[in-house]
Parts: structure tokens; sequence; C-alpha cells
């Protein structure tokens, strides 16, 4: 294969349509189906997730891949590894592909992590030697040679995650797609496998990731594409992405109150409503944010995890119920409030991103699910000058004293 004759990647008008079914659509009998046939029922609607969308990626290439929820970043991902079908257009993939868009993707969870590492593989078309001469790396990246040989659903999502990507990272695939799971991983592995990937774009291979976290995007990627309501935006630098990314969210509208059903996670249980308690608070007040939750049939309890994010889309504050021992029971309609007192943020505006997980996997993730502005009311006694609370995403209540 000449690599310098032809891209990595050729996505050619790619779009794909799903049929979004309605409240007591769907028949229930073969009688039911006919009697609709001939009654004439409604038109059926259809949401296109990806809209015409063409681009060619170079071999060497680290792309970003940003947007809004339901912006079709992860339905274009699972087109490109043939997860799913494209319902028009064509994609053309030079090279073996590895991907991690899931926690624990490929993996059996009955199964050892011994056992996944080398079903993963052959998923992803290893021999068992390439696997074997590999195996030591991957574990010593992945950093769980100590339950190498438990059940791998026993295992932590930052187990699995760690796993799933020394997998995905170190078995000679070509292309590496990755979408959002390093969220999950703590702070020393995402920068190990930023590591990684840059590693693996250095010899010649290409890396396509996914990711809300801009810093990420940043730190990482070499060209980013910028996806909203499936139709390719801008294809570019990443610097211009995440410009186009950033406006995006001072357009406040109908279109940004997406439907549950298009926005990322399982679905278990989701978010009916979420919204700030007032449009704007001064620096030192409270701020408080309010949701509800719609009932399921499920047992299985959830957490809530609440970021709240600057005009940078740089997370400044992470309110995770579990270390105040919050739960929500899917069964029920929960009425929430999550109530920050500290940090005090600085003057601006802040957008909140918030997800429910159950077990390991998130069941609904709703980015930029409202916003509030910080009011330049500072707490202070004295006279501040414009710039006396620039240089840090918070301002602090302290004092200086002479000893």
């Amino acid at each position: 294969m000449n690599r310098e004759a032809e891209p990595a990647v050729a996505v050619s008008h790619i779009s794909k349509q799903y049929r979004i079914r309605q409240r007591g659509e769907a028949p229930y009998t073969a009688a039911e189906a006919a009697l609709g046939l001939l009654r004439g029922r409604t038109k059926p609607k259809y949401f296109n997730a990806v809209d015409d969308v063409s681009f060619n990626v170079a071999w060497g290439d680290i792309v970003g891949v940003i947007g809004r929820n339901g912006a079709g970043k992860s339905t274009l991902l699972k087109i490109l590894t043939r997860i799913t079908a494209p319902t028009a257009g064509r994609a053309v993939l030079h090279g073996r592909v590895g991907s991690l868009l899931e926690v624990g993707t490929g993996f059996h969870p009955e199964l050892t992590g011994r056992e996944n590492v080398f079903l993963n593989g052959t998923l992803l078309g290893m021999r068992r030697k390439e696997i074997e001469r590999r195996f030591d790396e991957i574990v010593e990246f992945a950093g769980v040679e100590q339950f190498l040989d438990t059940q791998v659903k026993r295992f932590s999502t930052g187990m699995y995650v760690r796993l799933a990507f020394g997998v995905a990272a170190h078995l000679q695939s070509e292309i590496l797609m990755v979408d959002e799971v390093l969220a999950v991983g703590d702070a020393e592995f995402q920068e190990k496998c930023l590591g990684k990937m840059r590693e693996v774009a250095k010899t010649g291979r290409c890396v396509f990731l996914v990711s809300h976290q801009v810093q990420t995007v940043r730190a990482l990627a070499t060209r980013a594409l910028y996806l909203q309501h499936g139709q390719l935006i801008y294809d570019g630098t990443v610097d211009g992405a995440l410009d186009v990314y950033k406006s995006s969210f001072e357009r406040v509208g109908t279109d940004d109150l997406l439907e549950a059903a298009m926005r990322p996670g399982t679905g278990e249980v989701r978010f009916s409503s979420v919204r700030s308690s007032r449009d704007s608070y001064d620096v030192a007040e409270e701020k408080v944010i309010e949701f509800v939750t719609v009932p399921s049939p499920l047992a299985n309890r959830h957490h809530v995890r609440c970021d709240v994010l600057d005009v940078n889309r740089e997370v400044v504050a992470r309110c995770d119920s579990r270390l105040v021992e919050f739960y929500v029971d899917p069964r029920e309609e929960v009425h929430g409030r999550i109530v920050m007192r500290t940090p005090w943020l600085r003057p601006g505006v802040y957008t909140v991103d918030l997800s429910l997980w159950g077990m390991r996997l998130v069941a609904d993730a709703w980015h930029g699910a409202c916003s509030f502005r910080v009011l330049p009311i500072l707490p202070y006694s004295g006279a501040a000058a414009a710039d006396a609370t620039e240089g840090a995403p918070v301002v602090s209540d302290f004092s200086f004293a002479q000893q």
C-alpha cells in the first residue's frame, strides 16, 4: 500500500437516517398492522444522525471530532468502524481499525482479563502469535497484572478502560478510533493514553478522537471536525473548530433542546428537565441546579455527575453525588437539587453538563443541559481593577495580614 498516494480514510457523502417511532405507533399484531395500512397511518418521522458528510484523512493525522449532543459524532465513528451501515454514501478505510467506543466494547464479562485480551485481539484481526508478542506491553500499560485472571465483570470502570485501551492501542491497528471513554479514567491514565496516541500517530497511523473535553482535543489533535445536527460544519485547524464549538453555546434556542432519545447513554433512565434556579448569581452566592428524572422499571440505583464548564468548555468544578451518598432510584420520578457553595466562580457565563451513571455505564449524558451567568459583583470590601479576577477560573475567600 502506497500511503502517500491515498488517504487513510476517505468519506464520501455519508448519511445515516433513523426512523423515530412515536408512542403507540408500532402494531402489536398482524391484524393491527393490516388495519394500519388500510386506514393510512401517519407518515413516519425520520432523523438524520449524519447528513451528507465528506472528508479525507491523511496518514499520521490525529483528528478531533467535536460537537453538541446529537451532532452525529458517535454515529459517524460507528459507521467508520462498520458497527452500523450508512443509509447513503461510502467510507473507505485503508487499514485495520482498532476502536474503543464504549466501556467494555469487545469484552465478555464472564471471561478473565487475560482471556479478553486474546478475544479482543482476535476481533481486531490479530493472530495469536501477534497478541502473545504484545501481551506484556498491554498488561504493563494497563497496570492490571494482579487481576488478569479475574472475570472482567468484577473490574472497576477504570480497570475496564485501562485494559480495553491497552488492547486497542497496542495491537497494531493502522487506524485507531476512541470515543469519549477516556473521560472515566484518572488524570495519570489519561496522560498515558494521550502519550500513546501521539506515539501511534508518529508511526504514520491515524487516530480519531471524539471528546467533549476541549483540553483533550487541544492537547492531542492536529486537526478537527465540527459536526452540528449531523452535518459537517467545519473541517480545519483545532483552534478554528473549537471557536465554532464554543460559539454554539452562545446560541440559545429550541434547537438546543434535543429529544432525550438523541442524547448519549444507555437510556435506562433519563433526565426530563434540567435548569438553573436563576439566570445569574453573584460571585459568592450558592449556585443551584434542579433536575427531574423519568421513572423506569429498573431496580439499580444511579448516581449523578454535575460538571460546570467555562466559556472555553473546560471543567472548573465537578459534583459527584457518590461523595455525599446521594443516589437516584430509577423507579421514581426524582426531583433533585445540586447546591454549589464553592468554589467562587469568577464573572462570566458557565454551562452545566449533567449525567446519570448506573454501574459502569452512563445512562444519560446531557451536555450543555443549562447555563447561568456569574455577575461581576465581588464579595470583597475593596474596589477592584478589571484584571483583579483574571488569570484563574475561580476566586477565593482569602485575606492578607502583616505579621
